[in-house]
């Protein structure tokens, strides 16, 4: 569990109180589905006490492997996820425990780090992808397949273009 005492923030009214911690994905119960988190999740963050509520903002950062979704070659990225939540002492809203002046922000990682994960894996924003002719990787070199497309609606048009 990750606990954040409360008490220290409001010590420190006004001025946020640092906080960090270094875990694993499976402690956290944060195993996404189309990818793996290498090694461990680091979370540094600040608790500011600003009268009526608690603020807990941050950053967790963590390794991921994966396999791109368009080159099918696996890669590994340093990935860095930011949180900012509020927390209330009564009637919590954020579903955050509060117990014994200490709060348990692990839940609160646990969502950041699986919210950040994306749709699609890629490795980089300008990966080509393979061809869909040959199947090569059209990151390392050109392949020299016509790849142009035709709408089959069309093609009876290109017939007469070729005539």
């Amino acid at each position: 569990m990750m606990m954040v005492c409360l008490a220290d923030a409001n010590a420190a009214m006004g001025r946020g109180v640092s906080f960090s911690f270094e875990t694993t994905a499976a402690e956290l119960d944060a195993v996404p589905e189309n990818c793996r988190i290498k090694g461990s999740v680091k979370v540094e963050g600040e608790l500011l006490h600003t009268g009526d509520l608690y603020r807990l903002r941050g950053v967790v950062r963590f390794e991921k492997e994966a396999v791109c979704d368009r080159c099918l070659e696996h890669f590994s990225s340093k990935e860095s996820c930011a949180f900012d939540e509020e927390v209330r002492r009564t009637d919590d809203e954020s579903g955050l425990a509060v117990l014994d002046d200490k709060v348990d922000i692990s839940p609160l990682i646990r969502d950041t780090l699986l919210a950040a994960q994306p749709i699609h894996n890629v490795c980089r924003p300008d990966c080509l992808g393979l061809c869909p002719k040959c199947g090569a990787n059209l990151n390392e070199g050109e392949c020299g397949c016509d790849r142009r497309s035709l709408d089959p609606r069309l093609a009876a048009l290109e017939q007469l273009l070729k005539k």
